[in-house]
């Protein structure tokens, strides 16, 4: 069979655009989660990876055209697909090792947004190349399928329905399929194979050797052999676990004292398990100053809920200091619940439900004495439970005399800060708001209710405390508590810019962390720099 043969059979092409359009879609969800670990998978990074895309993609498109009507060989097409699978199969290889090497430059040369520009600069480096190679696919299809204007127009409806409904698929065959059960690295190599096996069925009809088609499934294989070995944070070598879930990249680590979950490479710690029980030292010990205000050591009983469960850091500490809560968690991600029991010694008697935080409060009409507010989405606090009506909601859950704690993970004295915007949010709905800084780290844990006499009912159930180690840090929460002073930044389900705030807060963070380092190389340069790390 010629090459002209099976360019003639319109089912070949079909393919082949359906194909195409299904890798598109594949390699940008698994740039999402090659870059999430590494820079968050908030909104904005979703635009930035939407946006570098939909440019290789246009640029594809005109160079395509422009290349079809110049010289319409359509061995020029299929060698390119060759190329951009080769290089679809290096991302899970190099990517990392690129991700790193840009943010290692962005750090000394970029003073604001370096999330932004280091992800965009990700972005352009390790997708635009093979992307643009994709988008050369439709207009070349379309010179070599039209061959009669009198049924133009159903031919290139037909590949454009056929790159589309490929596109469909591979929005989905990664989310629900691939990424959750083999992995990200996989899912690249899945795709590059297929495109593969697309350009070599072409040559093979040709019945002609092609050395690219060699190369790429030698890459291919090799890609696959060396990946396999490899983790989002190569540079750790004793990671307790490491995975993916359909939310979150997951890593456990293990100590002799502690065991920690973080899901992102470079920023935090989600949650911690302390072994032989005591305080964890972190935002936890502050938040469960919430009891005493509800009066903990008074009451019967207190039903305690937790929006953000995580591995149950907050419910275990509670558990092991009180007798008296009925705890329940909510917690969207799954396999987070999972680790919780496997490494984190969650109480199977505390249920945790897989849902949104906000969702679940819909959904029931029970009440609690204490409700803790701990979600997060990556590093940023999910927009749907940082607004006045979420907060209106979680008042209509408490019991009279309730408490909600929130924990924030970034404070900040800066005006307008998220901070800002999310306490001023809180005081609008409750009446009774105080805050306190956490030592040691840069948390800063909320409390509010509608009951006057809360620190009152605190100072009270603090004096019944008879562990003297969480009395002592109850009195530390109680002498540094602040009566916040509302201002007039609000969020609502309408306007709550909480991606672009937390964004700030980060570099922010990021500009304190790496100021030592950059004195370091503006004085000395890279050598100094260097001997540093020495």
């Amino acid at each position: 069979m010629s090459s002209r043969k099976i360019l003639n059979n319109k089912i070949y092409l079909y393919i082949t655009e359906f194909f195409s359009g299904m890798s598109v879609m594949a390699v940008e969800l698994g740039a999402s989660r090659l870059l999430a670990p590494y820079f968050s998978s908030s909104q904005i990074v979703w635009t930035i990876i939407i946006g570098t895309i939909m440019i290789a993609m246009a640029l594809g498109n005109i160079y395509g055209g422009r290349s079809a009507d110049k010289n319409p060989d359509p061995d020029r097409l299929y060698k390119r697909i060759i190329i951009a699978a080769i290089w679809i199969a290096l991302i899970p290889v190099l990517g990392k090792y690129v991700i790193l090497g840009i943010s290692a430059v962005m750090i000394f040369s970029v003073n604001t947004n370096f999330l932004i520009w280091a992800a965009f600069a990700s972005c352009l480096i390790i997708f635009v190349f093979p992307l643009f190679l994709l988008g050369t696919v439709t207009p070349s299809l379309v010179k070599y399928a039209v061959s009669d204007l009198e049924d133009n127009g159903k031919t290139v409806g037909f590949l454009n329905a056929s790159n589309t409904i490929g596109s469909i698929i591979g929005t989905f065959i990664p989310t629900f399929l691939t990424i959750p059960t083999v992995g990200v690295s996989i899912t690249f190599y899945i795709f590059a194979g297929i495109l593969l096996v697309i350009a070599i069925l072409y040559f093979c009809s040709k019945r002609q050797k092609s050395v690219r088609a060699a190369v790429g499934v030698a890459v291919l294989v090799v890609a696959c052999l060396v990946s396999r070995t490899d983790s989002f944070a190569f540079w750790e070598d004793d990671l307790t676990f490491e995975g993916e879930s359909v939310y979150n990249y997951l890593q456990v680590q293990e100590s002799d004292s502690r065991v920690i979950l973080s899901t992102n490479v470079l920023f935090g710690v989600q949650s911690v398990y302390v072994k032989d029980g005591s305080l964890t030292g972190m935002y936890y010990d502050y938040a469960m100053a919430s009891t005493m205000m509800a009066g903990v050591h008074e009451a019967e009983e207190l039903d305690v809920l937790i929006l953000g469960m995580g591995t149950g850091t907050f419910a275990t500490q509670c558990d092991i200091y009180f007798d008296n809560l009925n705890m329940e968690g909510v917690e969207i991600d799954e396999d987070i619940t999972e680790l919780a029991v496997e490494y984190f010694h969650l109480s199977e008697d505390i249920p945790v439900y897989t849902y949104d935080g906000r969702a679940y409060l819909n959904a029931v009409d029970r009440t609690y004495d204490v409700i803790m507010v701990d979600a997060y989405q990556d590093i940023t606090i999910p927009f749907q439970m940082s607004t006045v009506e979420f907060f209106t909601m979680v008042k209509e859950h408490l019991n009279p005399g309730g408490v909600m704690v929130i924990n924030m993970n970034m404070r900040s004295d800066e005006e307008g800060s998220i901070n800002d915007y999310i306490s001023d949010t809180v005081a609008s709905v409750f009446s009774e708001v105080y805050t306190v800084d956490c030592s040691g780290n840069t948390n800063r844990e909320l409390f509010a209710s509608d009951n006057p006499d809360m620190l009152e009912v605190m100072e009270t159930n603090i004096a019944l405390e008879e562990d003297e180690d969480l009395k002592e840090m109850m009195n530390v929460v109680s002498a540094n508590l602040m009566e916040y002073e509302a201002g007039g930044y609000l969020m609502t389900d309408d306007k709550a810019p909480v991606e672009l705030l937390g964004m700030r807060e980060i570099d922010g963070l990021i500009a304190d962390e790496v100021s030592y380092y950059k004195q370091i190389f503006s004085e000395e340069g890279l050598s100094g720099l260097l001997e540093e790390f020495r």
